[in-house]
């Protein structure tokens, strides 16, 4: 007698393969994600580089939102020319400024102008870039070649001399003009990385089956083009956030950028140039904050980079 069963399809019972099988397609294993950006923050965890820049970019960001946590004195608030360029004492750890202003407060309140600057300077840089990088990039003709020629004009131009003419020829600027103008000189080397990454992905395999689907231009760039070129946009915003806070600091100092009574590292650099032998304290302090800030960013950004290529993991 014949003895007949069911056959078993090939792969069952065997969930191993399986998984693996799901792992390898960009799927989902055990409920974690594969994607690039899950597995990026799962090596970022790892990195004691990632958490101390952080942390201290935290502090600062603290300073400039609430600086009334750290410290109960106003900027400019309750200053004693009588008591100026006292050094650093118990009731004043930092000691006090050429006005007599308790120094400590002074370098909190500034960290909020020289944050503020940073971050928006580089937000809208990168907006104009990925617009305009992703039109030129995708569209190519006329269009990419007017932003190409547009770029290379801005890209000559030297950023703090640059940024010194304008606001020599423009007097009477605050934060919203020294914004204004960083934006119009920091655009140009994140628009071309945007425009060379959307070079690369718009003739790949799932852009084409988009295409061939009937998906809108608009639809292509944003849900398929956009998620798998702004990696590498993002890791030169990190890096040019510090590097904003460098040239907006760098021009107080020379007496272009913002202007008293507002308070920023910068503004405190340039008025301690002078003092620096006799009261270092003016000098030392508001440098230790900067520096450090603008060394964190740089070390955010390193670290997200590392992070987003495999080819470093």
């Amino acid at each position: 007698m014949t003895e007949t069963g069911t056959e078993t399809p090939a792969g069952a019972g065997a969930p191993g393969t399986a998984a693996a099988t799901v792992a390898g397609a960009g799927g989902s294993l055990a409920g974690r994600s594969a994607s690039l950006w899950n597995d990026a923050w799962r090596d970022l965890r790892r990195r004691w580089l990632f958490w101390g820049s952080a942390a201290m970019l935290l502090l600062v960001a603290l300073m400039a939102a609430v600086p009334g946590v750290f410290t109960g004195v106003e900027k400019n608030q309750g200053c004693d020319p009588n008591l100026s360029k006292i050094h650093p004492s118990g009731g004043h750890p930092f000691g006090m400024d050429l006005s007599g202003c308790d120094y400590y407060a002074q370098v909190v309140h500034g960290a909020r102008p020289t944050l503020l600057i940073g971050v928006a300077v580089t937000l809208f840089a990168m907006l104009i870039s990925v617009v305009f990088g992703l039109l030129g990039g995708y569209y190519g003709g006329v269009l990419d070649v007017v932003i190409a020629r547009l770029t290379d004009v801005f890209f000559g131009l030297p950023f703090v001399l640059g940024a010194t003419v304008i606001l020599v020829a423009f007097p009477g600027h605050g934060i919203g003009a020294m914004t204004m103008v960083l934006v119009l000189l920091g655009w140009t080397t994140m628009i071309r990385i945007m425009r060379a990454q959307v070079l690369a992905v718009k003739d790949a395999d799932y852009v084409q089956a988009a295409r061939l689907l009937g998906a809108s231009d608009l639809r292509i760039m944003v849900r398929h083009i956009l998620p798998n070129a702004i990696a590498p946009v993002i890791v030169v915003a990190m890096l040019n956030v510090g590097n904003v806070i460098s040239g907006e600091a760098t021009l107080d100092f020379l007496g272009v950028g913002l202007q008293y009574p507002q308070v920023s590292w910068g503004l405190q650099l340039n008025v301690a140039q002078s003092f620096f032998v006799d009261h270092p304290h003016l000098l030392i302090f508001p440098a230790v904050f900067l520096s450090a800030t603008v060394l964190s960013f740089l070390m955010l950004g390193d670290a997200v980079r590392d992070a987003l290529d495999p080819k470093l993991r």
